[in-house]
């Protein structure tokens, strides 16, 4: 599968991890289809450890599948920085794994790298970035 990612969405994942350190941000993507990423919604993490895990404020994912039952873009994943690991899915974020085939962006040392949550667990993914 392709994906494709704008400039604009890695520029603000990165700039999101770097606001939030030594805590993780989090946020959603969000586009015109499963595999075009066009936005990355940031959202609080409500997590009681932010440095250490995140958790997506629920009123904000309840409020992206109105929109999107209503028209709006598609929730096509979320993201998330890793302050002091790497930009993979952690043991963490493995235990929290459902196999719905959204995708993870994950934001560490500067790179962001996407995933997928699949029936077999992360599947790393390759994308083109397009200008918006």
């Amino acid at each position: 599968m392709s994906l494709f990612v704008t400039s604009d969405v890695i520029d603000a994942i990165q700039a999101a991890a770097r606001a939030a350190h030594p805590e993780e941000c989090c946020g959603l993507l969000l586009g015109e289809t499963s595999e075009r990423i066009t936005r990355a919604a940031p959202t609080q993490n409500v997590h009681p450890n932010p440095a250490r895990a995140f958790e997506i404020d629920p009123q904000a994912l309840i409020a992206a599948h109105r929109a999107q039952r209503g028209g709006g873009p598609l929730l096509i994943g979320h993201y998330h920085s890793h302050p002091t690991g790497d930009p993979r899915p952690s043991d963490i974020d493995a235990a929290h794994e459902t196999g719905d085939g959204l995708i993870w962006a994950i934001c560490a040392k500067g790179r962001v790298e996407f995933w997928r949550d699949g029936p077999e667990g992360f599947e790393t993914l390759s994308y083109s970035t397009l200008d918006p």
